[in-house]
């Protein structure tokens, strides 16, 4: 069985992605890690709160200002050029406070906001980075790409926009009720009826909002997902003429997405626009009422200008709140999503006090001591599995796919961990290694080499900058790369994709071989190296594989048997359990399994079944 099949058809991302999987105290528990990831900028918020009541006194004044004008000087007849002179320069003042401090607001907010979002971003890949392989297995790539960059980028929207809005409109009303109250008690007692009818509008609206937003999040997540797996197998898809076949898929996904979207811009419409005719209608019954009242000489003309000012003010920050609504909500989706993915626990992690060890002491002997491993509960993968491999022995591993070639190098490497049994590396197991230690004594070449976008020298050294240019240099000439790398028009300083485009795939398992030699591993895994090269191409890999294993531990899985004929041993795998084992020679005489495989590879009339 497959590892894809094995782990089966559950995916985490549908888990994170869904809020129904996010109970009220999850919920909680993620709003107070994101906040608390503010609290070192204390100091910041407290300034910015400072020049957000500045900014908000500032424009509450000038309402008030020319009340004083109107009430005290103009209708009163006094004619008092000097009083006017002096409210229009506080007037003035008063515009100059609120722009410069706005200023300072705005760009303190946006400096700490993008702090704490780096700072989110950089944990979450480094968090990413040290989950385990199972996680991979079952979980989308382009659904880690919508984390990584909408998720984060709607948190930096939380801190720049939402938490302003919060501070200065929730500020800016309190402010405007208490100088609606000191200027006409009664007519402020009227306005505050609106209070019960916008938080009914809200709660109302709340629940639905949430489920909108968060299934235009899950399917953009989706969207994201499909079109990272398609440019990941566009040569596939291209081989095979299955563009139109996968542009209708796209374009269900699209249509889903699109409709997703729209509910979400309706709600958000439909909730937006409520409170403005809510406001309107407030303004025209309030001016009616207002007067009224100066018609019956029972309030002052100013008192009613400044308080139909302040009622048109009193919506505008309600309004800047449900405008920031959808943020919210898309914000509160995104913590949810995160603190799902931050609190996915390792099942592969060291113990609290790993073995320490130097590598220079390394031997290279491992031991599989009656392993038992499964990825899925009840689908054993490797049976009762009991190899001893000696240092410097070079072994070949074949056997038919599924047969659990792969497996054994992965739970070499502790990308997983053994159902029962031990993986045993000079008598020490390697879950009481330093998975950082372990990793160090086991170089990997797979089938598909991984190149970085970078140059040639950076993917030798994997970015290390403690390796020099000329240790990398040697690394290639010595197992054969030199040659075909200075035929390319930049030498070593060749820029390349992650497909490693301008290299064939012999360059580019003769660049993998190169790390082997720079980072020096004990042990030696390579699995499937030569399945996609041709002839003349692997004898290159050959020559650079015999110069690299020499005085390593060296394990090859191979489907072609020509690679691994010269190998000390041979082991073939059937079903998770070594069925026959020795040389290629001993194994021929034998007349079993692995006669039956190389005459199969050979083009051989095979007698029985393989």
């Amino acid at each position: 069985m497959s590892k894809e099949a094995a782990t089966g058809n559950k995916k985490p991302e549908e888990e994170i992605n869904s809020s129904y999987y996010v109970s009220k105290e999850d919920r909680r528990a993620a709003f107070r890690a994101t906040l608390a990831y503010a609290k070192p900028h204390r100091m910041k918020f407290l300034l910015i709160f400072c020049c957000t009541l500045l900014v908000i006194a500032a424009d509450l004044l000038q309402p008030y200002l020319v009340k004083i004008a109107i009430d005290g000087d103009l209708l009163n007849g006094n004619n008092d050029f000097k009083l006017l002179l002096i409210i229009c320069g506080v007037y003035l003042a008063l515009s100059v406070v609120s722009f410069v401090f706005t200023y300072i607001q705005n760009n303190l907010l946006q400096y700490t906001g993008q702090s704490i979002v780096g700072r989110i971003r950089k944990e979450l890949f480094e968090h990413i980075t040290k989950l385990s392989m199972p996680f991979f297995d079952r979980f989308q790539s382009g659904s880690l790409v919508t984390h990584v960059s909408s998720d984060t980028e709607a948190l930096n929207q939380f801190f720049t926009q939402v938490f302003l809005s919060l501070i200065r409109d929730g500020m800016t009303l309190i402010f405007i009720i208490l100088l609606m109250f000191h200027l006409d008690p009664v007519l402020a007692g009227y306005s505050m009826i609106l209070l019960p009818i916008i938080a009914a509008i809200a709660i109302g609206f709340r629940s639905y909002m949430r489920k909108t937003y968060q299934n235009a999040r899950t399917q953009l997540s989706r969207l994201i997902a499909f079109v990272a797996e398609n440019l990941a197998g566009m040569n596939m898809i291209q081989a095979f003429h299955q563009e139109k076949e996968q542009e209708k898929r796209f374009t269900e996904r699209n249509r889903i997405y699109y409709r997703a979207n729209l509910r979400e811009i309706r709600t958000n419409v439909l909730f937006n626009r409520s409170f403005d005719m809510l406001g309107n209608l407030s303004v025209a019954f309030l001016t009616w009422l207002g007067g009224m009242a100066v018609l019956h000489h029972s309030i002052e003309f100013g008192v009613l200008y400044a308080f139909i000012t302040y009622i048109r003010q009193f919506f505008q920050p309600i309004n800047s709140i449900t405008q920031q609504w959808n943020t919210l909500q898309s914000t509160t989706v995104s913590m949810d999503r995160l603190w799902r993915l931050f609190t996915t626990e390792l099942q592969v992690k060291d113990v609290p006090k790993p073995i320490q060890v130097e590598m220079s002491g390394i031997q290279g002997r491992i031991d599989y001591n009656h392993v038992q491993f499964e990825y899925q509960e009840g689908v054993p993968i490797i049976q009762d599995l009991d190899l001893h491999i000696r240092p410097g022995e070079m072994i070949g591993i074949v056997g038919t796919t599924g047969a659990g070639k792969s497996s054994l190098m992965s739970l070499l490497c502790r990308f997983y961990d053994v159902k029962k049994g031990s993986v045993e590396i000079d008598g020490m197991d390697v879950r009481l290694l330093p998975q950082a230690s372990l990793h160090r004594m086991v170089g990997l070449v797979q089938q598909e080499p991984f190149m970085y976008s970078g140059s040639i020298i950076d993917n030798v050294r994997l970015f290390d900058e403690t390796i020099s240019r000329e240790r990398v240099i040697e690394a290639c000439t010595f197992v054969g790369a030199d040659t075909l790398i200075s035929r390319l028009k930049n030498g070593y300083d060749t820029q390349l994709s992650e497909r490693g485009s301008g290299l064939s795939a012999g360059e580019r398992q003769l660049i993998s071989f190169a790390r082997i030699v720079v980072f020096q591993p004990k042990i030696l895994i390579l699995d499937e190296a030569t399945a996609n090269l041709d002839s003349h191409t692997e004898q290159l890999v050959q020559s650079a594989l015999h110069i690299v294993s020499k005085g390593r531990t060296t394990l090859v899985i191979a489907h072609r048997l020509s690679t691994i004929m010269q190998a000390d041993r041979i082991l073939v795998m059937k079903q998770g359990r070594i069925v026959e084992e020795g040389s290629h020679r001993q194994l021929m005489e034998q007349h079993g399994y692995y006669e039956q495989l190389y005459r199969h590879s050979q083009g051989k009339p095979v007698q029985g079944a393989v």
